[in-house]
């Protein structure tokens, strides 16, 4: 599968499609310890407000997503060679789709649990989501250029 060979939407389809072949049991369970975590820290330091859960759950999710799409690159016992060999190839598009969830999910997180306006949860959740690319893409990046 060549990039020319497939059209924009066949390589978004792609990308979401190797999105979900993550570890996301294993995912799920290193947010919910961060987020606690997370959570008995604010409740130890004394941060009592309404919006004690907005920052855990922000964390929560950024590492949910961080184990799940690093997890799915790293993994070498996913069923299609296919799907693997071109999020090889593009290690930042591959990366997208958990990155565009981390910003939607950690946007409403911000604004229904931190009371925060919607263009201020936005532009906060752009840094988490921004970081969550730029990791997961270094690592299909070291990955796909040390099996060539």
């Amino acid at each position: 599968m060549e990039h020319g060979d497939l059209t924009r939407r066949e390589n978004s389809q792609l990308a979401v499609a190797n999105a979900t072949a993550g570890p996301w049991r294993t995912a799920a369970g290193v947010g919910a310890v961060v987020g606690a975590a997370a959570l008995g820290v604010d409740l130890v330091t004394g941060h009592w407000s309404t919006s004690i859960l907005a920052g855990p759950a922000g964390w929560a999710l950024f590492f949910f997503f961080l184990v799940g799409t690093v997890g799915g690159q790293l993994r070498k016992d996913t069923g299609d060679r296919r799907l693997r060999r071109w999020a090889d190839a593009h290690p930042w598009q591959s990366a997208l789709p958990a990155s565009g969830a981390l910003l939607v999910l950690n946007t409403l997180a911000l604004t229904l649990l931190g009371g925060w306006g919607l263009f201020g949860a936005v532009f906060f959740s752009l840094l988490p989501a921004g970081m969550l690319l730029l990791v997961a893409g270094v690592v299909g990046s070291v990955k796909a250029a040390r099996r060539r």
